[in-house]
């Protein structure tokens, strides 16, 4: 590791979601491989970050999921990692010397996504990925997570950053809220269609007033688009990932194709849903 780079600090919920990505990503490449005729399995970080971080409070280095991709058996074909920190793509490139099948990109994974790595994923060609949509708040578009829907050859585990959306966005009064986070809740969302997700209008008696809804009705509206308008086949329930005080800071969604993937998940996601509960008494 390059003693000048600066690497993140991640919470406990992190090293959960870096435990289920390592955990689906076995079974995933031995499905594919042993298919007739065999599909190729790829692997894609949207925000890949430097390969490793440390243990927020502790003085320990937990490796990534790019790393943890490169080490998993049976292994995948290809590896696209995208990050918009040129330190962080650096040591990347370092971490995968001598490894001619990985790609590092420097930019924004919402412009170099569709133009550069989807595009080489093609279902005709038995061309399969995995895709890692990690953003770090409301930097993700629509247009990258639904591209990865309609090229019917992309899974992806995506954050939903329900945390930076009830901060930012969210609001009970929503006439309060900035254009600009306006702006980067209607890009994540793919419309102003989230304003109905959030809102409800009640009777009150002066008329009708704005209610906000909670948080779950607006994790199943997306759950709805990621289906009916993404195209994704199966996506099941989101994991909600909690911080050590039981906050939900974002749910992990997933999202494919096929029935096998989705029963994997489904499991996967049942055997880590109760972690970081804070249970009274």
């Amino acid at each position: 590791m390059s003693t000048d780079l600066k690497i993140d600090e991640i919470g406990y919920w992190s090293e959960v979601k870096l435990a289920i990505l390592e955990e689906y990503a076995k079974p995933y490449n031995q499905i594919l491989l042993a298919q007739k005729p065999k599909l190729h399995p790829s692997y894609i970080d949207g925000f890949a970050g430097a390969g490793h971080h440390k243990a927020k409070g502790a003085d320990r280095i937990i490796e990534g999921s790019p790393t943890r991709a490169l080490s998993v058996e049976p292994p995948f074909e290809a590896f696209y990692f995208v990050d918009s920190n040129e330190e962080r793509t650096s040591e990347l490139k370092r971490l995968s010397t001598g490894r001619p099948e990985v790609n590092v990109y420097h930019g924004d994974c919402n412009e170099v996504l569709l133009r550069d790595v989807f595009p080489k994923i093609k279902f005709t060609n038995f061309q399969r990925a995995l895709c890692i949509l990690d953003p770090y708040g409301l930097h993700l578009n629509w247009d990258t997570i639904r591209g990865a829907g309609v090229s019917k050859a992309i899974e992806i585990f995506l954050n939903f950053p329900v945390m930076d959306m009830n901060r930012n966005v969210l609001w009970h009064n929503s006439e309060l809220v900035s254009e600009s986070d306006r702006e980067r809740m209607t890009k994540f969302w793919g419309d102003d269609s989230w304003l109905k997700a959030a809102y409800s209008l009640t009777q009150g008696l002066f008329g009708e007033m704005q209610e906000k809804n909670t948080n779950d009705h607006v994790v199943q509206a997306f759950r709805e688009r990621l289906k009916n308008d993404a195209g994704f086949k199966f996506v099941p329930e989101p994991m909600p990932m909690r911080n050590s005080r039981g906050a939900v800071v974002y749910y992990l969604f997933f999202a494919a194709q096929q029935h096998a993937a989705n029963k994997i998940v489904k499991d996967i996601f049942a055997k880590y849903e109760h972690y970081g509960e804070v249970r009274n008494g």
